[in-house]
């Protein structure tokens, strides 16, 4: 049985040049343009990335998030960035063979590593209570861990992205604590470690790391307040010193740093103040990454709403 593979990747389409393949939908619903005519735009993907695809031609109603389908588009390049000009798209069966791992974005290292490296961190915490609070909260975690985005559709929405950006948070943390030994490095560390591990419960994702919706937990509660619930239910579980586990529901309370970015309570802790930063820094790096893997050489990207709507140059390959 042949399983459908594409000849070229998103990331390969150029200028006007055919593309006739299969790829994975992220997002797909009918728009009216200003002209007042209907289209259907989509965001769809394979392993190298996600694209935009435009079909003028609303007369087919758009496939479901999570889907596959064979398309046949052309390359448009507009704004400096590659679009897809869609001419057909096909619903593929449950049945048709697929090589699901040339349609899934994921993360760049091994997520059973990454998850191993953060344990080993979670174990050599120096404060016996938060290393203890810490590896509890990621066994409750389970396997889905090893596959959850941290998104939906913004930074490390990508298969085991939640460990992507914790692994590489941490990384950064252990960089910079001997530069500021003022910090409490073990509440730090606990902090980064579970701080989005909410998320797990906050979205409904399969296990190549797609999200179709949010969660009633999600929409009801969210990963930042569902994080605090779940670290004050283990905490006392464990008879950890509540004072500790106070500090770290603050850590997880305001990583994201104003009320308008979600955080009910903004860092009162230095430490809280680094993990926000730290949080935003991996965050918008990959924001930027992201956009300009999509975007020619001496060109701007499409704005990211991410970045507060910013358009991110990408330096010409020459330029030294």
């Amino acid at each position: 049985m042949n399983v459908y593979k594409n000849t070229i990747t998103l990331a390969e389409l150029t200028n006007a040049a055919r593309f006739e393949g299969i790829v994975l939908v992220r997002s797909a619903e009918i728009r009216v343009s200003q002209a007042g005519k209907k289209y259907m735009d989509m965001n769809v993907s394979d392993c190298t990335g996600t694209m935009n695809a435009k079909m003028w031609d609303a007369s087919v109603p758009p496939p479901p998030i999570g889907s596959v389908v064979r398309i046949r588009a052309t390359g448009n390049e507009y704004n400096g960035r590659m679009q897809l000009r869609l001419e057909k798209v096909d619903l593929l069966k449950n049945d048709d063979p697929i090589d699901w791992n040339s349609l899934v974005p994921s993360a760049p290292e091994d997520p059973h590593a990454m998850l191993a490296e953060i344990k080993a961190a979670a174990d050599a915490i120096p404060d016996t209570d938060y290393a203890l609070l810490t590896t509890a909260l990621l066994e409750r975690s389970g396997e889905k861990v090893l596959t959850f985005p941290a998104a939906k559709q913004m930074h490390h929405a990508e298969r085991s992205g939640l460990l992507h950006h914790t692994v590489s948070m941490l990384r950064a943390t252990k960089a910079l604590l001997p530069v500021y030994p003022q910090l409490n490095a073990s509440l730090l560390l606990a902090g980064v470690i579970v701080h989005d591990l909410g998320k797990i419960e906050e979205m409904d994702a399969d296990d190549m790391g797609v999200v179709s919706d949010y969660s009633l937990d999600g929409k009801l509660i969210g990963h930042i307040i569902r994080g605090v619930i779940n670290i004050e239910e283990v905490g006392k579980s464990l008879s950890i010193n509540p004072d500790k586990v106070r500090l770290l529901q603050h850590m997880v309370l305001s990583h994201h740093g104003i009320p308008d970015y979600g955080s009910p309570k903004q860092p009162m802790l230095a430490e809280a103040e680094f993990l926000h930063l730290i949080d935003t820094l991996d965050a918008r790096l990959y924001e930027m990454q992201d956009a300009i893997s999509h975007t020619l050489p001496g060109a701007f990207s499409e704005k990211i709403w991410g970045l507060d709507n910013r358009q991110i140059y990408r330096i010409p390959l020459d330029n030294t």
